[in-house]
Formats: C-alpha cells, sequence, structure tokens
C-alpha cells in the first residue's frame, strides 16, 4: 500500500509542476503514473481533483486578464459536455479511450510542432470555439482532460500566449468546478478516496506554484513549444499505459 500512496506522490508532482508552467495538462500527466496502480474511477477523481487544486493556485498565482465574449463560447460548450462525461465513465473502456486519444495526440502535435508556419484556423468564429469546448466538457467528466483539446484549438487558431493561458485556465477552473461537483453530487467520490485527496493536495503545492512562477519568464515561441511538447509526451504516456493492456486482452 505505501508504493501505492509513493506512485499518487509522485504523479501529483510532476503533474502539478507541468500544469503550473502550461496551464493544463494535470490530468494527462498524472494518469501516465496512475493508470498502472489505481483502479480507473479512483484514477480519474483524483485527476479531476489534482487539476482543480492548480488551476485554483493557477487563479491567484498567475492573474491574466481575459475577454468574456472570447471566454463564453468555450465554457457554455464545456457546460454541456460534462454530464455527457460523467454519464458515459462507469461505462468507458478507458484502455481504447486512452488509446485512441493517444494516437491523436501523439499524430496531430508533432506535425504542428515542425510546422514553422503553421496558417491560423480563422473559420467557424465562436460556433467552432463552442465545439471545442465541448469536447473538453466530455473529456474533462470522463477524468479531468477538460483542457487537453481546447488548448490544441487555441494554438490552431494562434492566440498569444497570455491570450492562450487565460481562455484555458479560466475555462479548466469552470469546467473542474463542475466535475468535481457533479462526482460528489453522484457518489462517484467516496470515503475510501479522502485519505490519496490528503496526499495529493499537499505533494503538488510546491511544485505548482514554481511551473506558475517559469510560465511568466517563457517567450511565445517557447511557450507553444512547450504545449505542443507536453501534449505529445502525454499521448505517449497514455499509449504506454493502454497498448500493453489491449494486447492482452486480445491474445
Amino acid at each position: 500500500m505505501e508504493s501505492v500512496y509513493l506512485v499518487v506522490a509522485l504523479g501529483a508532482i510532476v503533474a502539478g509542476f507541468v500544469q503550473g508552467l502550461s496551464g493544463f495538462a494535470f490530468g494527462l500527466v498524472a494518469m501516465s503514473f496512475w493508470a498502472w496502480a489505481l483502479e480507473p474511477r479512483l484514477a480519474a477523481t483524483l485527476a479531476v481533483f489534482g487539476a482543480l487544486v492548480g488551476q485554483i493556485l493557477a487563479a491567484v498565482t498567475v492573474r491574466r486578464g481575459f475577454d468574456r465574449k472570447q471566454l463564453l463560447p468555450f465554457v457554455i460548450g464545456g457546460l454541456a459536455g460534462i454530464p455527457l462525461g460523467v454519464a458515459v465513465l462507469p461505462h468507458l473502456d478507458m484502455d481504447w479511450f486512452k488509446a485512441l486519444l493517444g494516437i491523436l495526440l501523439i499524430v496531430w502535435c508533432p506535425a504542428m510542432l515542425l510546422a514553422k508556419n503553421l496558417p491560423k484556423i480563422t473559420a467557424g468564429g465562436r460556433v467552432a470555439d463552442g465545439a471545442a469546448g465541448f469536447a473538453g466538457g466530455v473529456l474533462g467528466g470522463i477524468g479531468g482532460f477538460s483542457g487537453t483539446l481546447p488548448t490544441l484549438w487555441c494554438t490552431l487558431r494562434g492566440f498569444e500566449k497570455d491570450k492562450q493561458r487565460a481562455i484555458i485556465q479560466n475555462f479548466n477552473l469552470s469546467m473542474l468546478m463542475v466535475t468535481m461537483g457533479t462526482y460528489l453530487a453522484t457518489g462517484i467520490v467516496t470515503r475510501d478516496m479522502l485519505p490519496m485527496f490528503a496526499i495529493v493536495a499537499p505533494a503538488m503545492l510546491v511544485p505548482t506554484l514554481l511551473g506558475a512562477k517559469l510560465y511568466i519568464g517563457i517567450s511565445e515561441a517557447r511557450f507553444r513549444q512547450i504545449v505542443l511538447s507536453l501534449l505529445t509526451a502525454s499521448g505517449l504516456a497514455l499509449l504506454a499505459s493502454s497498448v500493453p493492456r489491449l494486447l492482452e486482452r486480445m491474445a
């Protein structure tokens, strides 16, 4: 049991630092540790809890103004997507889910990273932003992955780093608060999870603050490289945790 606590703490430390630096990805990074040691529902709940704690810390330490009109379509779409994600969670094959999401990330993100003059996507307007928010809400309800696709979308839009940070930070905070409330209301969170919560919160505190401090000093180009590299690494971690299990099931 002590080894499980160690894995939970280590995942929270690394994921906290990454979230502090990039503004997202707590769930993806943490899952790369926790998927090996925790059952899926517990791992998803801890990912949502840790990501929420990280976003609250970020809201205090990395304050960025935001355009409410720009943010609103993401939030409305996300709120519509959360119930679907929560409803799907108990019935979802997490191995296939992680494998498919991992493939998407490791194919698309390196292509964006290598493309020096990638054209910005200007079509779709608020409807497209709302669709990205909806996808983020579904993934948030499944396990705290709310920022993954909206972050990718903001990068495709060509938003500068503070604008992207403001949208994703406030979007994630909204989605994670609603998701955690839904988990509590539907009984997904149980009493035996509380000791794990007590490990995650203090373990991620200092790393999250350190990551947020580093964010302030990085350039636009470096921020884009960090975001896409983190998304790619997260995709590889998802595949590493899911493919062996899928192959074992097929054997």
